[in-house]
């Protein structure tokens, strides 16, 4: 292979890299929404992506890269659909197949079918993890190896996992489409839960396991937020993920996690905080508050130099009555500890023992705050607790940081 030939090579890749990247998910859902049927809209859109490679390396990068993927795309649905490999297909179905893979389609003209598809993942008839790990693959693009390395699932179940979910929505019949007004609220908050555990896994593990899915979840939340603009709750959350996530470069040092009120704030990055902070302030414009707006404020709070401790506080109070919870609770106590009331918000501890003594951040939570209050004793063993439930290194080595200083 000539020079030129290696450049061109490598051109046409990253090329095909990109509009895969950009466009897949609306690819995929164009696809699915013709075909009804997810496994065979991936395998047409990937054997699409082989043929791309060669063709446009004779031809050529074509005028409309996405164009040319459905099309071809369409065709080996159709091949596949004949060739009686699958299930058959009414003679309708396949004219009608036959008649979209023959226009000529440019990319303006593809139908954006992202939200339904989004919803269609995050169906309530499936399980959280199914839902979070189908959202991945349809509209984040990662691959099954990816999504088991980000979540510690072997290849194979993770493989099963997603063919599961893939039947049970043909078999059950789940509708490919907006939920109705008098659903949306209900539908929408399950999507926003998927986008905010890709973010949570992606903060936890960091990007050593693959893509990065703090950036994944930023992703598609953006794209929520461009198919349904000035939807206060879809702004929320993107407020929330950019404010948290703006933080990242000053969350460790030397391998160890570090407090908020530690943070050398020089490190965060700044216009990350200014693009949450203005789609929170879109957000409240709009007047009907919801828990990912109260999330986004506790998270604009923490960004003041300090904290808005009693703000924060009274933000978890607000949070409670849309997620009475045990870990808003602890949050809550926690805030009220940052604005003073050490013994309210140890009493307020003593209260959650019973439903979070598997939950991490509780017994750090309640170290902390036993050390402040002098019980020295029972700090070391609530520190002990949480560094045997820490759920990684860097936080395993701040909490033993914690624990060393107490005993010194």
């Amino acid at each position: 292979m000539t020079t030129q030939a290696a450049s061109q090579a490598i051109a046409i890749t990253r090329a095909l890299d990109q509009v895969m990247r950009n466009d897949r998910g609306r690819l995929i859902a164009a696809l699915i929404a013709r075909l009804r049927d997810f496994q065979l809209a991936e395998e047409a859109l990937q054997e699409a992506a082989i043929s791309a490679l060669s063709h446009w390396g004779r031809a050529g990068l074509p005028n409309s890269p996405q164009g040319w993927l459905l099309k071809v795309a369409l065709r080996k649905a159709i091949d596949r659909l004949r060739s009686g490999a699958r299930e058959a297909r009414k003679a309708a179905d396949l004219a009608r197949l036959s008649k979209d893979e023959a226009d000529d389609t440019e990319p303006e003209m593809i139908a954006d079918d992202r939200l339904r598809l989004i919803f269609t993942c995050c169906h309530p008839a499936l399980d959280q993890k199914s839902r979070v790990a189908l959202t991945l693959r349809t509209l984040g693009g990662l691959s099954t190896p990816e999504i088991a390395r980000a979540f510690l699932d072997t290849e194979p179940t993770l493989g099963q996992r997603l063919s599961r979910a893939k039947a049970k929505i043909a078999a059950a019949g789940i509708p490919f489409r907006v939920p109705d007004p008098e659903d949306w609220a209900d539908r929408l908050n399950s999507v926003l839960t998927v986008v905010y555990l890709i973010f949570n896994a992606g903060y936890t593990i960091g990007p050593h396991a693959g893509r990065d899915l703090c950036d994944e979840a930023i992703f598609l939340a953006r794209m929520l937020n461009d198919l349904r603009p000035a939807e206060a709750e879809v702004e929320g959350a993107l407020a929330l993920l950019l404010l948290t996530h703006a933080r990242r470069a000053a969350r460790i040092a030397d391998g160890v996690t570090v407090a908020l009120t530690d943070q050398d704030r020089s490190l965060w990055d700044h216009a990350m905080v200014a693009d949450g902070l203005a789609h929170l302030d879109a957000a409240i414009t709009r007047r009907t508050p919801g828990p990912f707006q109260i999330k986004a404020a506790i998270a604009a709070c923490q960004t003041s130099d300090p904290p808005d401790w009693p703000q924060i506080a009274a933000l978890y109070a607000g949070l409670h009555a849309h997620e009475p919870t045990p870990v808003v609770r602890l949050n809550q106590a926690v805030a009220v500890a940052e604005a003073g009331d050490l013994g309210c918000a140890l009493a307020a501890l003593d209260q959650l023992q019973s439903d979070l003594a598997a939950y991490q951040p509780f017994h750090a939570a309640r170290a902390e705050l036993l050390a402040r209050s002098g019980q020295i004793t029972a700090a070391n063993e609530a520190y002990a607790r949480a560094i045997d439930l820490a759920a990684s290194p860097s936080d395993a080595a701040f909490l033993s940081r914690r624990r060393a200083r107490l005993l010194s």
